[in-house]
């Protein structure tokens, strides 16, 4: 069915269920970034694949909200279809909310699925329909038309992860919450969010790709702890764990039934942002639960990672930068030969070069290997039977990771195939000074990525040229390649701490001509404590060379040579025992000093 035909079916539903406009989120019962198959209704709706946007559907007309990252790739695929791309922040460019409230009159009804939407979404709403007398339906519209080929809920073999990767116990990690509950005046909390019930129980599966998650729900009390999740995926060793740690087990769907006969007085914790408005609604209606609104406790504590998460993942990155050695050389090696190579040969390439390496679990996203013009668009993925040639010319961005079974690992690099325009090569040099401008930084406790998101953004400001998107995010410990709560925007404001790590990942990106992307994980550090307080610092643990060769040394500092030399000289020192003597002589002469 094309995109028009499945929005006819839809409108079929909306006139039975009484409603004139239908919300679409691109969420699941979890709130995730990204989603199982089984819950990709905006995507199977709308044609658009891209990962982050929200549809909304009236009696006439249909339209799509998405970000900056994907402007070109939703243009592109709604081609054809009656949807309308709204540029999320771009002038003129109504929000989701105005554009309902526009089109919704007294008497109209919105309809859209509880169990999907954010309560925080559906509170915003409210307040924007106040006075206007349009009611709010929770109603799933989706499921009746989504027939026959809508994927089943995944339910994967969960495992544990192990002590020795962990550095922490679920038992200890439970305690560990329970108290951060108290501090919030609170004594329960309903987790919904999957990269948190992972981390929390040190058991993993891989319900969604890429990302090691376990759909499950977790329910924490003073005095038990409850595992929300198909049982039959559950072997003797996980429930075991379990069961050491405290942790009981129930299905996945009598969740909302629980929460609904609680009887037990409880203060319950409740983030909005990560709570459905089914499950929110469950928990305000229920006489036995004062529920207290505040942020989700577990999101602060794992993104600090402790000493062992730390060594593991300063582990990863070296297994990360073997791979990306052995497949640099060999695209060298066989472009050089004159071979026909494309961009999905580099995937292919890369991942058999990680495939061997211990703990290898697979990808944390999908790999962007973009040649040329395709490096435009921030989150292109190649194709086999859509993807470019590479040509001895020009520039190839290249944006991949890993799952190992000690950490999870993000990396970019931008890559010289042949002769560089002028501009390709400024391009690039100012990339570069924007990521080593963040890697440098030296900053007070207390300051956010919304404070420091400025000195890597600045290094393309001065030139009239931004990105449209944050310079770096949180990384999980085998966990999403997205994970906050903290990151390096211009809008986040959660102070950074020693133990976190964010990316560093500056871009410029000019659609038709060209994209450039250089990035690192940095790990948090304190720096030094002076009479005016506690600084921290960065620690780049990326062990991956950067291509000097598209460089212009005239616009380089001295402070920024030095930081790349010193930067390539760990890799080479960090590297060189687990290459052989071909592919360490040529890792040297990649990360020799410039003068």
């Amino acid at each position: 069915m094309t995109a028009n035909e499945k929005l006819a079916l839809l409108r079929g539903k909306m006139k039975e269920a009484g409603v004139q406009a239908y919300y679409i989120p691109s969420s699941d019962p979890h709130m995730s970034e990204y989603l199982p198959d089984h819950w990709r209704s905006r995507a199977w709706l709308s044609g658009f694949s891209g990962s982050a946007g929200v549809m909304v559907v009236t009696e006439t007309e249909s339209a799509l909200w998405t970000d900056g990252r994907y402007f070109i790739q939703a243009a592109r695929q709604l081609e054809g279809s009656e949807i309308v791309l709204q540029r999320m922040k771009e002038p003129g460019v109504p929000t989701v909310i105005e554009y309902l409230t526009d089109r919704l009159s007294a008497g109209d009804a919105l309809g859209l699925d509880g169990m999907i939407t954010p309560a925080a979404f559906v509170g915003e709403l409210e307040k924007a329909f106040e006075g206007k007398e349009v009611a709010i339906r929770t109603v799933d519209l989706i499921s009746p038309i989504w027939t026959g080929d809508r994927p089943p809920m995944p339910a994967t073999q969960a495992f544990v992860h192990p002590l020795e990767y962990t550095g922490a116990s679920a038992a200890e990690k439970l305690n560990q919450l329970r108290k951060k509950l108290g501090d919030q005046g609170a004594d329960a909390i309903l987790l919904t969010r999957l990269d948190s019930i992972v981390w929390l129980l040190n058991v993993r599966a891989a319900d969604i790709s890429y990302t090691p998650a376990l759909l499950s729900f977790c329910l924490v009390t003073p005095d038990q702890a409850v595992l929300y999740t198909n049982e039959s995926r559950l072997p003797q060793e996980v429930l075991e764990h379990l069961k050491d740690n405290g942790v009981a087990v129930a299905p996945y769907g009598r969740v909302l039934e629980d929460v609904e006969g609680l009887r037990q007085p409880l203060t319950m914790l409740c983030p909005l942002e990560d709570m459905s408005y089914s499950l929110y609604a469950a928990m305000t209606g229920n006489d036995a639960l004062t529920v207290v609104e505040g942020a989700e406790p577990v999101q602060p504590i794992k993104a600090c990672k402790n000493p062992t998460e730390v060594a593991c993942l300063k582990k990863a990155h070296i297994k990360e930068g073997v791979a990306m050695v052995r497949m640099e050389m060999e695209l060298e090696r066989r472009m050089a030969a004159g071979e026909t190579l494309n961009e999905c040969d580099v995937h292919d390439i890369l991942n058999s070069y990680r495939e061997p390496l211990p703990l290898f679990l697979g990808e944390s996203f999908s790999c962007i290997s973009a040649y040329g013009a395709n490096a435009a668009m921030m989150h292109y993925s190649p194709a086999p039977d859509n993807c470019a040639v590479l040509e001895p010319r020009g520039l190839l961005l290249l944006d991949t990771g890993s799952q190992f079974l000690d950490g999870t690992t993000d990396t970019t690099r931008t890559y010289q195939m042949g002769p560089l325009t002028d501009e390709e090569r400024r391009y690039y040099t100012y990339v570069l000074k924007a990521n080593i401008a963040l890697a440098r930084g030296v900053f007070m406790k207390g300051c956010s990525g919304a404070n420091l998101d400025i000195l890597a953004r600045n290094q393309v400001w001065r030139y009239g040229i931004d990105y449209r998107c944050g310079t770096g995010h949180g990384v999980g410990h085998l966990g999403g390649v997205h994970e906050g709560p903290h990151s390096m925007r211009l809008t986040n404001t959660v102070p950074l701490e020693p133990g976190m790590i964010v990316t560093d990942e500056p871009g410029i990106y000019e659609e038709g001509l060209v994209g450039i992307r250089i990035e690192n994980e940095l790990l948090v550090v304190p720096a030094c404590s002076t009479e005016y307080g506690e600084f921290y610092r960065f620690e780049p643990v990326t062990r991956c060379p950067i291509d000097t060769r598209p460089l212009v040394r005239e616009l380089m500092t001295f402070e920024e040579l030095e930081w790349l030399n010193a930067f390539h000289e760990k890799v080479y020192e960090d590297l060189k025992d687990h290459l052989n003597p071909q592919e360490q002589a040529w890792l040297r002469q990649k990360t020799l000093p410039i003068a």
